[in-house]
């Protein structure tokens, strides 16, 4: 009867199942109107009478001229006929026995020649999501008329349904409707008007006072529906703040129900029953169909999330740190300048397709560290704000990386969950999404999908590609898909003429920043950082070198932040004003003058770039032991003298030892000014002159040699790395450079 909630144990769990999973309604007869027969659907035509607009030189007491038009207002499948103002089942694409509800507005033909209906529909409370603000004294069979329209094809008609007021639905069912009554799932309870995104419910009132089955009433149903939404919305704005949502009703602690309470209200002896819960469709449980066949949903991913810190200007202990925060390249700032023409024509395409409801790709390509992907990002964040002040419809976004999933078809998984919330195997996840956008679902919300690292997603048959890039060509899919990469010819280089001609012309180019765009990303991430940390000639230097190359605002501000760590370093790590002198290493170079200590001049911008290119093995190179970089340079003279890449470890060991001796006539291996020890005291130090073949051991181990195993000092050994990097990481080493020769 009305007033029990859905969730009643005279729902079936299939039933709930189907409301949960898809919101629509429960359907256990399906096609039972329209036969078995599978004919074809025609229009029904009727004849009527309009007025012609009068000339302008008429008479004004003339009578109006009118003239006969024929109008579609109905379609029919041989014995089944639907009109204008019929509240029809609609098919949903998801478990057999779902369909939703809606009301004839206009028949209509599409580009194609489909014949369609556009329908303005009905919403189920399970379609509500917005948890705080659902009302939760819905009724068992209740819906929600909306201002939502979408053209059905007319093959997804189901069949009539019946919607009534509460009154009307008492006296004609007045012990409620029997579990085996045919017009089970068909008659429903409308009784408010709701936004079902922003959970925007009107004032009750009578169906039969806006509704009385003709086709004039569509017009009056809009208007009132849209009126009355409007003004619930304006009443909810003036509430902002207080929780004036109704609170869901408890029921009693009680494991005992009464199972026939819908058929007769007569006392009867309970029955021992488990409790029925509306549990989500997150857990893990087994759900029934009408045909027994089993359908597992599974739980999503559940990580742990880690802590999150913000920390405000006040919160770093000196200007470096907040410098060095504001330079962070994940850092999140507060607008994207230099950008502001690629972010217009991102959101102006977005923006359109998902207001049309159509399907599409756009090409972003740019070198990287250029803000393809930060001005995407930037362009669903407000378009989430337009959605959030109903100024849009809603939309679903999904990023896909191709550096963050272990194989490209995890894609569809991926893709999957953020439909239905369902994860799912690739290969099953393949599987849905084929049948999800080939078929017309009624209540299908445009969904956006990034795909970031494009390059990274292509595999050997392209098969990922191809139907990424297929699907929003499907007249139903409303899938928009934006592929961003760093090569602007990636499409007609790497993928098929069939995936790249997919990609339409809809292509934007984000060129690499200037040197005054760089100039301004920098100065704008500084703002607010004290005492003028950073000078702006060096800003010009940083920009203008990087400008010079590619662009990257990226790699301009790890310049820039390491720049800050070294002024950081030069003044001792404490605030500006407060510093000691620092004494010079070998390491490091001093400043010029004591005005310039803890200050990003031109100097330290120039020491950033150089440590910037300077390869990471190189600087393994640098910090290896003295003994591993004699053998490196005895190596290089051994490849010199034998003329072959493989070496007799002995062979080395030999060289090493014959390089240092004959460098005794050098000052190397006596005591340098200041205490400074020589070449032969360093090794001996280390682990000794003899002990110069162990150091193979640690440069086989990290992968810098390759030696024999077993071979002992009759064994091969074998540069894994080129030479120049070798020589350029011992050429200025102060112990063992002068043994590199030329």
């Amino acid at each position: 009867m009305p007033g029990r909630k859905s969730n009643s144990t005279t729902t079936s769990k299939a039933e709930r199942a189907r409301a949960l999973l898809h919101g629509g309604v429960p359907r256990e007869d399906s096609d039972d109107e329209l036969g078995d027969e599978d004919l074809p659907w025609e229009w029904i035509y009727e004849e009527i009478e309009i007025v012609v607009p009068k000339p302008k030189r008429q008479k004004r007491n003339a009578k109006p001229e009118t003239e006969k038009v024929i109008e579609i207002v109905g379609a029919k499948m041989g014995s089944f006929e639907c009109r204008l103002g019929d509240c029809l089942l609609i098919k949903g694409e998801g478990l057999q026995g779902e369909a939703f509800v809606g009301l004839a507005a206009e028949f209509l033909e599409s580009e194609n020649g489909e014949k369609m209906c556009k329908v303005m529909w009905f919403s189920t409370e399970f379609e509500i999501k917005n948890q705080k603000k659902k009302r939760m004294d819905y009724l068992e069979n209740e819906l929600y008329i909306t201002y939502d329209f979408n053209d059905a094809p007319l093959p997804s008609i189901n069949g009539h349904a019946t919607v009534t007021s509460i009154p009307v639905f008492h006296q004609k069912y007045p012990n409620g409707l029997p579990k085996k009554s045919k017009e089970r799932g068909k008659v429903f309870i409308c009784r408010r008007a709701v936004r079902p995104r922003t959970a925007t419910y009107t004032e009750e009132f009578l169906w039969e006072d806006i509704y009385h089955g003709r086709k004039t009433d569509i017009a009056a149903i809009t208007n009132f529906v849209e009126g009355q939404l409007e003004e619930a919305r304006q009443q909810q704005l003036k509430n902002v703040g207080r929780n004036s949502a109704p609170k869901r009703r408890t029921r009693a602690a009680s494991d005992y129900e009464d199972e026939e309470a819908d058929d007769v209200d007569v006392p009867r002896t309970p029955s021992r029953r488990r409790k029925a819960t509306n549990q989500s469709p997150s857990k893990n449980r087994l759900l029934v169909t009408p045909k027994n066949r089993r359908i597992v949903v599974k739980a999503p991913l559940e990580f742990t999330p880690l802590a999150l810190r913000t920390l405000s200007p006040q919160a770093h202990s000196s200007p470096f740190s907040l410098a060095r925060s504001k330079l962070h390249v994940s850092a999140i700032p507060d607008s994207l300048p230099c950008r502001e023409n690629e972010f217009e024509e991102v959101y102006a395409y977005l923006a359109a397709a998902i207001s049309e409801g159509t399907g599409s790709c756009i090409y972003i390509s740019g070198t990287p560290g250029t803000g393809k992907t930060a001005t995407v990002r930037e362009v669903v964040t407000q378009l989430h704000g337009a959605v959030e002040a109903e100024e849009l419809e809603d939309f679903i976004f999904v990023e896909i990386n191709g550096m963050r999933v272990v194989d490209p078809h995890q894609s569809y998984s991926l893709l999957w969950e953020a439909i239905r919330g369902e994860r799912v195997s690739p290969n099953h996840a393949l599987t849905l999404l084929q049948a999800e956008f080939s078929n017309p679902s009624p209540r299908r919300v445009p969904c956006v999908v990034l795909m970031d690292e494009l390059d990274q997603l292509v595999t050997k048959n392209q098969s990922v590609m191809y139907n990424f890039f297929n699907w929003p060509s499907n007249p139903y899919s409303k899938l928009i898909v934006l592929a961003v990469a760093n090569t602007m010819d990636l499409p007609e280089r790497t993928l098929s003429n069939k995936i790249s001609s997919r990609l339409g012309l809809t292509r934007i180019t984000f060129p690499g920043y200037t040197h005054d765009q760089l100039m301004t990303i920098i100065s704008s991430r500084l703002s607010g950082v004290p005492e003028n940390l950073v000078d702006a000639d060096a800003i010009q230097f940083a920009a203008r070198k990087v400008a010079a190359v590619s662009g990257d605002a990226r790699r301009a501000l790890d310049i820039c932040r390491r720049a800050v760590e070294i002024a950081e370093e030069s003044a001792g790590g404490q605030p500006l004003g407060t510093r000691m002198p620092t004494t010079p290493s070998k390491h490091g170079r001093a400043p010029k003058s004591e005005k310039d200590k803890g200050r990003v001049t031109i100097g330290v911008v120039k020491q950033a770039i150089q440590e910037s290119v300077s390869s990471p093995l190189q600087t393994y190179l640098k910090s290896l032991p003295t003994s591993s970089k004699v053998f490196l340079a005895a190596l290089l003279a051994r490849m010199r003298r034998s003329g072959v890449a493989e070496n007799v470890l002995a062979d080395v060991v030999d060289e090493a030892e014959r390089m240092v001796k004959m460098s005794t006539t050098s000052a190397t291996l006596f005591d340098h000014g200041g205490g400074e020890k020589g070449l032969l005291a360093l090794l001996v130090d280390d682990m000794g002159l003899r002990g110069i073949s162990q150091a193979a051991l640690i440069l086989t181990e990290s992968g810098v040699l390759g030696m024999e195993r077993g071979g002992g000092r009759t064994g091969r050994v074998r540069l894994n790395v080129p030479e120049e990097e070798i020589k350029g990481a011992l050429r200025g080493d102060t112990e063992v450079g002068s043994l590199l020769g030329r």
